[in-house]
């Protein structure tokens, strides 16, 4: 009896796949469209197999958790030991009334508290500037003086609760603040936690909140890194900033690129100035965004952490581990949440979420369903708060350290994306590195291209944007309560800083101020005198004014 069973014989390499099984399904099923590039254009094929990651050694190059080069992760059990902070971002009129929003934060079950300022406070201008009047407390808290941060602060126990702050321009001033504020809590120099920004570089590449020329707005932010070292050594005084370049229109491999060169800018212009790399490079954190592109983004982090680790080591020359360490900050992507459907930037914030902690993220925010329209609502942002909630306490995605760690299209993107970065970061360090290539306007322009070129793919709907450019549907009200400013609050914020100027010891104030203008047109570390002047009570505008008188303005490149 013959056997009529049909003899199948499986593929014996991808070439053979190709030519065979692929051919035969796209004859019948043609693919959806001819070609698959992840969102940083980086072309994406139909199949990965250990051929794509014959060149990655496993060890040197993807090794183990908590080791270099931390591909896998800065810490050996990650989430297995301490869910990663859920730290929203708070920032909105008076300082008592975001102080309002950290308590309702921290009775639902954030872990970390994260601060925006309003306009003129970035800008260093109080609040009874004529140019700051209509913007106080809009999209951020009002902070004139050390009476505001105090109010800022109340009842938030310092040596408990770590606080990030999002200022760039005027951060030195906020930095000597809050070190003020909680030594007044009693607060010992070495329990001193917390973030600020200051990232004056992205500002000019994306966000536009700058005040000083470049060069000395970097001094600042070596001031405020070695004064930080020696006075607060748990405190991060950096914060490099991703996130607005790539809102801004980068992309991910721009991103990084850009984000790891402001970085390497701040740590080698302080070892110019004679300070130890290991002195401050472990209080340098890092701020990423998380788009829309799932695997791309869970790569990103892994290779910002490898490319990172590889620069310190090997290219600046730190001894210390924790100088290699990336440690970082994500927040889903607000420039992908839309007005049109707004409850779909739920489900959009949550896959989001998703990927920054399969990249190993140490802190994360989730962005609420109405911020493409306001200042977030409670009930939004609870939602927000819960997405991540959900994902440490029932999906299992915290119970396993990197579980993509093997797969051949998350290592091969990997390292793609760090190659890629890599790339264009030697292109700038070429060109004289990030100050030079800010100022005559390469990296700007790099970015604007790529924004355009996004905005393109949406208009011929090569990308989408599901209820923009698809499954559009007719105009909806708003399902959700708007949220609103009270309208007294600017008329109370003046009036507080204004009493406080009447108040203070005018001889006292006058020359701390001169303090600082004597350090600012000298070679010293302005912070103390900064210091010294907000013990005076000088302003947020007084201290800044007398670093414009000493540094002057700047005026941005022509890009287009």
């Amino acid at each position: 009896m013959t056997d009529s069973t049909p003899q199948y014989k499986t593929s014996a390499n991808p070439s053979e796949w190709e030519a065979k099984t692929l051919a035969a399904s796209l004859e019948k099923m043609p693919r959806r469209q001819e070609e698959f590039p992840t969102l940083s254009g980086l072309p994406i094929k139909d199949l990965y197999t250990p051929e794509d990651v014959k060149d990655i050694d496993p060890l040197k190059d993807i090794g183990f958790p908590g080791e270099y080069p931390f591909t896998r992760g800065v810490h050996a059990t990650m989430h297995r030991a301490r869910p990663w902070t859920i730290r929203q971002v708070a920032g909105f009129g008076t300082a008592e009334d975001t102080n309002g929003r950290y308590k309702y934060l921290l009775a639902h079950g954030e872990t970390g508290l994260s601060t925006d300022f309003d306009l003129p406070t970035l800008l260093g201008r109080d609040s009874d500037h004529p140019v700051a009047i209509p913007e106080i407390g809009r999209i951020g808290v009002a902070v004139d003086t050390l009476e505001d941060v105090r109010l800022l602060m109340k009842d938030i126990p310092l040596d408990q609760v770590s606080t990030s702050y999002t200022i760039n321009a005027s951060a030195f001033v906020l930095i000597g603040m809050y070190e003020a504020v909680a030594k007044e809590q009693g607060v010992a120099d070495n329990l001193i936690t917390g973030t600020c920004q200051n990232d004056i570089l992205k500002e000019y590449t994306a966000q536009n909140e700058y005040i000083y020329p470049p060069r000395q707005s970097v001094r600042l932010v070596v001031d405020t890194m070695e004064y930080a070292a020696r006075t607060m050594p748990r405190y991060n005084p950096v914060s490099v900033s991703g996130y607005h370049i790539r809102e801004a229109g980068a992309t991910a491999v721009q991103e990084l690129a850009f984000t790891l060169g402001a970085a390497h800018c701040y740590v080698t212009e302080a070892a110019k100035r004679g300070i130890p790399i290991d002195q401050v490079a472990p209080r340098v954190s890092f701020f990423w965004d998380i788009h829309n592109d799932f695997f791309e983004e869970i790569c990103k982090l892994r290779a910002a952490r490898r490319l990172w680790a590889r620069m310190m080591r090997d290219w600046v020359g730190a001894k210390d581990p924790r100088s290699w360490m990336m440690r970082a900050h994500s927040q889903t992507a607000g420039v992908s949440l839309t007005a049109q459907q707004p409850d779909n930037n739920i489900a959009r914030t949550a896959i989001q979420a998703l990927a920054a902690v399969l990249g190993g993220t140490q802190s994360l925010h989730t962005n609420s369903k109405d911020e493409a329209f306001q200042i977030p609502s409670e009930g939004a942002i609870k939602i927000a708060v819960r997405t991540q909630q959900i994902l440490a306490l029932e999906n299992r995605v915290a119970d396993i350290v990197d579980p993509l760690a093997g797969s051949y299209y998350v290592e091969n993107l990997t390292q793609r994306l760090e190659e890629e970065a890599e790339a264009l970061l030697r292109r700038v360090l070429d060109r004289g590195g990030m100050v030079e290539s800010i100022e005559d306007g390469f990296i700007q322009r790099e970015i604007s291209d790529s924004a355009a070129a996004y905005q393109k793919a949406l208009e011929d709907k090569s990308e989408f944007i599901v209820g923009v450019n698809v499954h559009v549907d007719p105009e909806e009200d708003l399902p959700f309560e708007e949220f609103e400013l009270d309208p007294g609050l600017g008329e109370r914020q003046i009036k507080r800083t204004q009493s406080i100027r009447r108040m203070r010891n005018a001889t006292e104030h006058a020359e701390a101020l001169k303090e600082v203008e004597r350090a600012a047109r000298g070679n010293e570390n302005t912070m103390p005198a900064v210091c010294r002047a907000i013990r005076a009570d000088a302003t947020v505008g007084e201290i800044c004014d007398v670093m414009r008188g000493a540094f002057g303005d700047f005026s941005p490149p022509v890009v287009y």
